[in-house]
């Protein structure tokens, strides 16, 4: 079991997980932060706030990467300020986490997700540019998320998503999910037809 000690850093191993832990301040206030690589040697970053071992309807966000929204707060998606905010909540609750996975473009990977934002720029949607490249519309999957959990001995969690096929998918991978928290953020003029398409054709609750 991964433990939140209070050595500025550490290796640890457990079945299915290798991490490093180190403490992060941030701006809502101060994170454990987990680097892990999992079985295809893919590395992801968990961040704990307060104790969460042994917890049942530990406050959870699973967010995949998204550089351009995240990192440089483009306005074509809502992901960076999907993040922020969940963050937020944790810090106010004081106990929570954020399973952040390295599925850029909702699996597609970097350049792709770039080759997709120029195909929209043509006129197709999010998904009709997903489906052009060759990729389903989303290629993500989240394994790893319950042995994270299990890890951390986390009984059950409260999953901040908009998305009901990440419950259902998180849910067939073993992870308990006690509630579903919505993460809902202002429509940008960039981004107002991306967030319809996520509600139209991926079944988002937005």
């Amino acid at each position: 079991m991964l433990k939140t000690s209070s050595a500025s850093s550490s290796i640890l191993h457990c079945p299915g997980v290798h991490c490093a832990e180190a403490l992060l301040p941030t701006k809502h206030g101060m994170f454990r932060a987990f680097a892990i690589r999992d079985a295809q040697d893919a590395e992801h970053i968990v961040l704990v706030r307060g104790e969460v071992q042994g917890k049942e309807g530990v406050l959870v966000r699973v967010h995949s990467e998204c550089l351009t929204g995240d990192v440089f707060g483009s306005e074509k998606c809502d992901c960076g300020s999907q993040l922020d905010l969940a963050l937020r909540a944790i810090a106010k609750e004081a106990c929570g986490m954020v399973c952040y996975l390295r599925q850029e473009g909702r699996g597609i990977g970097l350049t792709h997700k770039i080759h997709a934002y120029a195909l929209q720029e043509q006129g197709l949607d999010t998904v009709e540019a997903n489906v052009a490249l060759g990729f389903p519309a989303d290629a993500r999957e989240y394994r790893i998320v319950d042995d994270i959990l299990r890890s951390f001995d986390v009984r059950s969690i409260r999953l901040m998503t908009n998305n009901p096929d990440k419950v259902r998918q998180l849910e067939v991978c073993g992870v308990r999910i006690a509630e579903r928290v919505p993460l809902l953020v202002t429509p940008t003029a960039h981004s107002k037809s991306y967030l319809e398409t996520k509600r139209t054709k991926l079944g988002h609750a937005i």
